[in-house]
Formats: structure tokens, C-alpha cells, sequence
């Protein structure tokens, strides 16, 4: 039987393992993307340089010189000094490194393979795998590599020499494959290498259709009718009620919210004053509305109070 301090030790040094492998995948596809960064840049520098040294005087002495000018090793050293930020170490380590290679493909292989990425970053320093295909030897995605998670998901280290092959699946979709539904989708097409997941009526947990009907199991705050149709249940008949003394219940779709009462209600049924159960200490049911005081007086009365006032107001200057 092992003793704790090799069981300590033996833990450690797996745990070494998996995350030297979790970052070794990780450097995998960084150098992918790194790479693809600098053929497309190339790209660019070419076009960029295209007719650099064409001014438009002597258009035939131009064109002699274009065309020198078009393969020559200044025009690549002007491309490859511009394809990567001064701070990007990776990108200027990649170049640096590999500049016997762009020279390669400048003056020898540019007219066979046009295609930089797939001869550079694929063929010769073998950091990226063509589309659909992924790791050291560019396998077939799940799903193959034509449809990778039969178009329903993301190859994990889809065209890198990283990652696993496994699908990261849409939303709505499920399974090793991505073929399968989650709760809340039902598969309106399916076969061996399709599916095509759908979104139930928003009272259904599961479903075999679109409407409230083809429910198999209802949502929680939904309910099942007679005729197999789940409905919304309307909380707000509950008994006793959800909400506390000061509050109304307000009934929404497969669910309820608890909203304040008027500050003028004791009690209420809905938002407003005209909708108190009774009112509050301080004011007084007037026609079906709770008021404040000053709103129980008669014009004759409100006006008799504003003289009073401002007889004091003078009395008092």
C-alpha cells in the first residue's frame, strides 16, 4: 500500500502532466492562429506593394521596372519588415525564425503554391491543419471534416494542430455529435448525419412541437389542461396569497412578480390609488380614490385656508 507522502507525489505529478498537455494544446493553436496572422499579412504587404515604384512618367521603362521590382528580394524584405506589431513577440519570433522559408517560397515556390497559408503554415512548419481537421495529424472532426459536428457545433482545435476533435455544440443542441436536442428543442428534421433543432412554445420543458399542444412536460409556473395544453398558471390566485400585505400580485406568463402599493393604500389589489383595498392612516376613500386631507375640502374651503395663510404671512413680516 502506498504511503500518503507517494500518494502526495504521485498526485503532483500528474497534475504536472495535464497541465503541461492543457498548455502544450493551448501553444498548439496559438502558433496557429499566429501563423495565419502572418500569411494573411503577407498577403496584404502584397497588395500594398503592388505598384509601389510605378509614378506614371515613362509608362515602358516603368513596366521594365515593375517587373523586376515585382519578385525582387527588396520587395519581400519591404513585406516581411511590415507583417508583424514591434510588440508582438510571437509573431516576430515566428518570422525570424522561419525567413529562409518565405525566401523559399518568394523566389522558388510562389508560382506552384499561390497559396501562402497552406504552404507555409500547414505543409512546411506544420502549425495548422486544413479546415474541418485538427491535432498533430490532422484528423477528421467529429462529424467529419466536411460537416464538423454536422454543422451544429465547434470542432475543438478545428484547423490547428491542437485541441481534441470533440464538438462544442450550438445552443439547442446536444450529444456527442450535436444531433441531439436540449430541453426546450425538439428535432423537427433528424436523420444519420442532419438535425435540425427547433425551439418549443415557451410553456413546454419538452415538446414533440411548436404549439403549447405538443408538450410533453409543462414549464414550472405552467399547467396542464384537459386536453393535454399547457397553460399559464395564474399564481395570483393562490391561497394564501404570494405577496405581503402592502404589495399586489402581478401574473405574468408561467410566473408572478409582487409590486408595491400606492403609498396612499392599505392593502390593494393593483398599482394606483383608485385601487386600495382600503386606505392608508392620513387619507380618505373619496368616490372609490384614497386622497390626503387637504383634497377633502371644498374650493370654498381650500381658498378660505390660502387667505388664513397669507393674512399670517403678513402678520408675521
Amino acid at each position: 500500500m502506498l504511503s500518503f507522502r507517494q500518494l502526495l507525489w504521485l498526485f503532483f505529478n500528474l497534475a504536472f502532466i495535464l497541465l503541461s498537455q492543457c498548455t502544450h494544446a493551448k501553444d498548439l493553436k496559438s502558433s496557429c492562429h499566429t501563423c495565419k496572422q502572418i500569411a494573411d499579412n503577407f498577403i496584404k504587404g502584397l497588395d500594398q506593394t503592388k505598384k509601389q515604384n510605378f509614378g506614371g512618367g515613362n509608362t515602358a521603362w516603368e513596366e521594365r521596372a515593375l517587373s523586376k521590382y515585382e519578385t525582387s528580394e527588396i520587395r519581400l524584405v519591404e513585406i516581411l519588415e511590415n507583417l508583424c506589431e514591434s510588440s508582438s513577440f510571437d509573431c516576430n519570433h515566428m518570422v525570424e525564425e522561419h525567413e529562409d522559408h518565405f525566401e523559399t517560397w518568394w523566389f522558388k515556390r510562389q508560382k506552384k503554391h499561390p497559396d501562402l497559408y497552406k504552404w507555409f503554415c500547414i505543409d512546411t512548419i506544420n502549425v495548422c491543419c486544413l479546415k474541418g481537421t485538427f491535432g498533430p495529424d490532422c484528423n477528421a472532426c467529429v462529424g467529419g471534416s466536411e460537416r464538423p459536428c454536422h454543422g451544429n457545433g465547434v470542432c475543438d482545435g478545428d484547423g490547428t494542430r491542437g485541441g481534441n476533435g470533440r464538438c462544442n455544440c450550438d445552443h439547442g443542441y446536444k450529444g456527442e455529435f450535436c444531433l441531439d436536442c436540449i430541453d426546450g428543442y425538439f428535432n423537427e428534421i433528424r436523420n444519420d448525419t442532419f438535425s435540425l433543432c427547433t425551439e418549443c412554445h415557451s410553456s413546454c420543458k419538452t415538446c414533440t412541437g411548436l404549439t403549447n399542444e405538443d408538450c410533453e412536460k409543462c414549464k414550472t409556473g405552467w399547467g396542464e389542461d384537459d386536453e393535454g395544453a399547457c397553460l399559464d398558471v395564474n399564481e395570483c390566485l393562490n391561497d394564501p396569497p404570494l405577496c405581503k400585505e402592502d404589495q399586489y400580485c402581478l401574473n405574468t406568463d408561467g410566473s408572478f412578480s409582487c409590486k408595491g402599493c400606492d403609498k396612499v393604500c392599505s392593502g390593494c389589489t393593483e398599482a394606483g390609488p383608485d385601487k386600495c383595498q382600503s386606505c392608508a392612516p392620513g387619507y380618505q376613500d373619496t368616490e372609490g380614490t384614497c386622497t390626503g386631507r387637504e383634497s377633502w375640502l371644498t374650493w370654498e374651503d381650500q381658498h378660505e385656508v390660502y387667505r388664513k395663510s397669507n393674512r399670517l404671512l403678513a402678520t408675521s413680516l
